[in-house]
């Protein structure tokens, strides 16, 4: 999964280019008129965290937890500023899920049931993450952020998966072995239609939950 993903500084350098391509072509006055009304979303730190506290995670061995979620709210705070620096200026922020609820964590106890330490840091990275973004905002004025409240819309959805339609809250959608987990997902895969890790499923869920703009999805003003 990691190996897939393009890692945030390098979408930040990317972005670098794409603001060097804007000066040349609009002037610097309308490349931040135009990025000052464009909308970052920023959804990061579930990868991190899955492999963290991975059965045969490296990292675990070299940070204790709260440390490795300090570097990675320092880290990302870091990037969100040169973010700034090249003219944006609306942020949508999400914060991590309940990773320790994902097959591939559940699988680890022999109970299948969620693995509360991933769960607890996750909850432990979003207080950082709402603390980095408060910060940010205290620093610099014109910053305007929504923080998507991830772990909360999840969780809603395991404990109440009938509510949603949800038939089974532990296996993943495809894939093979405990919990469909052992094996990931393969091009012949039978995908499935009422599970939790339905991924076009839990996306309309998530999105009317986020459009109704409850609190259990988006906090749209500055976090007290």
């Amino acid at each position: 999964m990691q190996k897939q993903s393009i890692a945030l500084t390098k979408q930040v350098e990317f972005y670098s280019l794409v603001h060097e391509d804007l000066v040349q072509k609009m002037g610097s006055n309308g490349a931040q008129t135009h990025l000052s009304k464009s909308l970052f979303v920023i959804v990061i730190g579930s990868n991190d965290l899955f492999g963290y506290f991975n059965k045969d995670s490296k990292v675990s061995k070299q940070y204790t937890p709260q440390q490795y979620i300090d570097l990675k709210a320092s880290t990302l705070k870091g990037l969100i500023k040169r973010m700034y620096g090249l003219g944006a200026r609306k942020f949508v922020v999400s914060g991590v899920g309940v990773i320790g609820c994902c097959p591939a964590q559940r699988k680890q106890n022999s109970t299948c049931e969620c693995k509360m330490e991933a769960n607890y840091w996750a909850m432990q990275y979003n207080e950082e993450l709402k603390a980095l973004l408060r910060e940010l905002k205290s620093e610099s004025s014109d910053i305007n952020y929504s923080y998507s409240n991830t772990y909360d819309v999840m969780n809603g959805l395991i404990q109440h998966p009938q509510t949603y339609g949800l038939t089974e809250i532990k296996a993943a959608c495809c894939g093979l072995g405990n919990l469909k987990a052992d094996i990931p997902c393969i091009p012949i895969s039978t995908y499935c239609s009422t599970l939790l890790q339905n991924t076009p499923l839990m996306t309309d869920i998530v999105c009317r939950k986020c459009y109704k703009m409850t609190d259990k999805c988006l906090s749209r003003k500055p976090l007290s």
